[in-house]
Formats: C-alpha cells, structure tokens, sequence
C-alpha cells in the first residue's frame, strides 16, 4: 500500500510541472476608455483594437506604451500618447498596471480652408481691374457728392 501512494503523489507533482512553460507569459489585458469630442470618432491604438468613440477597449498592458488616433471626417485627426505604468506589488500589496491617461480624451479640430485646399484642386482666380473714380457712386448717405456727377464750378472773368 505504501508504495501505491508515493507512486501516485510523484505522479501529481510531475503534472503539476508539465503546466509550466518556458514561453514568455502574455502580458494581461487593461480596459481603456477612450472618448473624443465630438462624439462618433473613429478611435484605433497603435496596438490595433479600435472603437467608435464613446467606447473601451482591451489592450495587452505592454512594457512599452502605445498611441490612440482619432479621426472623424471634416476633423483634423487627432494622435494621443498613453504611457502603460506597472507597479510590482510587494508583501503587503499585489501588482498593479495602470493606462495614463484613462479615459483618454481628443478634442479634434475643424478642418479649416487649408486642408480643403489640399483636397481639391481649383484654378488660380485672376485679380479683378481696378475700378476707376469717374463710375463710382459715392456710398449712400455719404455727405460728399460723388465728383463725376459735381458740374464745373464757373470759368472766373478774364481780365
């Protein structure tokens, strides 16, 4: 009987030790929240999951940390760095990640004439002639009058 029960624990420690690999363990997930004003941009990290904000996200809690852009179309895109901070924990608390910032938040900006410009291509306006003074009006309640409608003042007498 005895040898029957050291068989069988040798035979449970042995499984417990197959478990183990030497393969580089996967690093966990974090929840990122990620939101942008307006609402309704299309948000993606640098780690690849992407969502249309207001939304979260699951990314692996690298070593290193990562970036979210942002785009909404008639916006500029918008690029936001996310530092990942792992605390090891000791005896009397367990290891800790965190994502700084959480939520992380863009505030995109119109896209103004410029970036339009760039998208289209339009022909060069040609300046308009100068105007002349003899055919301007002269501006409503103006007091001057205008001076191509003024007559000649009389010719002075000759002597």
């Amino acid at each position: 009987m005895r040898r029957v029960f050291v068989i069988a624990v040798a035979g449970a420690s042995l499984a417990g030790c197959s478990s183990f690999s030497t393969d580089k363990p996967t690093p966990p997930t974090v929840q990122v929240q990620l939101e942008s004003v307006p609402q309704g941009a299309e948000a993606r990290t640098s780690l690849g999951p992407g969502c249309k904000t207001p939304c979260s996200v699951a990314v692996p809690a690298a070593d290193a940390g990562f970036t979210v852009t942002y785009a909404l179309n008639k916006f500029q895109p918008v690029t936001i760095p996310v530092q990942v901070i792992h605390s090891p924990g000791d005896f009397s608390s367990p290891a800790s990640t965190a994502i700084d910032p959480n939520p992380v938040v863009a505030e995109l900006e119109p896209a103004g004439p410029a970036a339009k410009a760039a998208h289209t291509t339009q022909k060069p306006k040609k300046p308009k002639p100068p105007e002349t003074t003899a055919g301007a009006a002269a501006p409503a309640g103006s007091p001057f009058p205008n001076p191509a409608q003024v007559p000649p003042p009389p010719a002075a007498p000759s002597r």
